[in-house]
């Protein structure tokens, strides 16, 4: 760790503020095709938990759906610091609501969740499809249903505290729902070239900011 990082992370430790819990990681299917862009996915995950963070998610967006598959298979060989569920497209192109390799309860438990190809606008409408599909089988009436119902439903239901994304203010449609109270932290630098201190900037910007949950 340079002089500037060492700076930085012990402003962190002094601040008097919360470090975000559960940060949330948005990339694109073109972040991952830079050199070294799977050792850089790695090492911000370590960052997050070896600067307070429980929980981190991940949210790869992709134009071309037939390269998510691949993106899965090498997203599940990633050398992450904690137990990871992997979730995206199957081979034929289905959404993989339920890694096949896992459980609902590893799911739940995991520390670290990543997204591939499925997109907040998709997982809401999967979620109501889900709904709809429950008050058809007389299962919950419709006048029942409120924002637990919906959320009980999503791939992931946690809200992140911090969301942070490289390269463009744009979210790429990450997890609507689930962020609408949630930090956003933009950064001009590339996800080839983020590095230890980017991430400190945005801890240290987080624990800056008074939280309003939409009040």
């Amino acid at each position: 760790m340079g002089l500037y990082d060492a700076y930085l992370a012990t402003r962190h430790r002094l601040h008097d503020a919360e470090p975000p819990a559960h940060v949330a990681l948005v990339l694109t299917e073109r972040d991952l095709l830079a050199d070294g862009a799977f050792d850089t996915l790695s090492s911000a995950i370590g960052w997050a938990f070896e600067y307070g963070a429980e929980r981190v998610t991940v949210s790869v967006s992709v134009l071309d759906r037939a390269v998510a598959p691949t993106l899965v298979r090498e997203l599940r060989r990633l050398d992450a610091p904690a137990e990871t569920v992997v979730r995206g497209p199957d081979a034929d192109g289905s959404s993989d609501r339920r890694s096949p390799d896992t459980t609902a309860e590893s799911d739940a438990d995991a520390p670290v969740r990543i997204l591939v190809g499925l997109g907040g606008k998709a997982e809401f409408a999967g979620a109501v499809r889900e709904l709809a599909s429950d008050v058809a089988a007389g299962e919950i009436p419709p006048e029942a249903i409120d924002e637990t119902d919906v959320a009980e439903r999503l791939l992931f239901p946690e809200e992140p505290d911090l969301v942070i994304k490289t390269g463009a203010e744009r979210l790429s449609d990450f997890a609507i729902w689930q962020s609408v109270y949630a930090e956003l932290y933009f950064t001009d630098v590339n996800w080839r070239d983020l590095r230890r201190r980017e991430y400190l900037r945005a801890v240290l910007d987080y624990q800056n900011r008074q939280r309003r949950f939409g009040r």
